[in-house]
């Protein structure tokens, strides 16, 4: 039995082209490799900051006695320094954010960190189980605001006929 020829798509002969380009140019995709875009990390600190500040998030920050826990020096040192290691890391957040708000003056490099900063205790916070709540998009708040828009006129238009067939009904034949 003789051995049929395998035919090759128009697919196949496109990617084997831009193949051979990239070998032959040495370029590879434009495509970034990363998960999340800049803009994509600052809308979900956004959205997160926006959850937390309205109180639909909880953020559990570790405690002075959990902190304890981890540095054993506290029979060193008079003053409990965990206490103080639990104040720090809030006001950091809470600086971080002011940073980002532009409450606090930073240049544009400084506030670009501070949203990373701010990401990267956000993944850390949600990998140890410190967030409670869940975090509502400002798209899910415009689609419920549209939402309630629409049954607002749609009571009215209700009430409206409502009122027309009652006068219907009141007026003599």
């Amino acid at each position: 039995m003789p051995s049929q020829k395998r035919r090759t798509t128009k697919t196949e002969k496109n990617t084997r082209k831009k193949t051979s380009k990239k070998k032959a140019t040495g370029k590879t995709s434009s495509k970034s490799a990363t998960l999340f875009s800049q803009r994509e990390i600052r809308n979900f600190v956004i959205e997160f900051t926006t959850s937390w500040i309205r109180g639909d998030i909880t953020i559990h920050f570790p405690t002075a006695a959990e902190l304890s826990k981890k540095t054993p020096l506290s029979i060193a040192f008079p003053e409990d320094p965990s206490v103080n290691a639990e104040l720090k890391i809030k006001e950091h957040y809470i600086d971080l954010l002011s940073t980002c708000a532009g409450i606090k003056q930073a240049s544009i490099e400084e506030q670009q960190q501070a949203v990373s900063e701010i990401f990267r205790m956000l993944l850390m916070f949600r990998s140890a189980n410190r967030i409670e709540g869940k975090i509502k998009s400002n798209e899910l708040e415009k689609r419920v605001e549209k939402l309630e828009k629409a049954v607002g006129v749609l009571t009215q238009q209700r009430e409206e006929l409502a009122k027309t067939l009652l006068e219907s009904k009141e007026e003599p034949k």
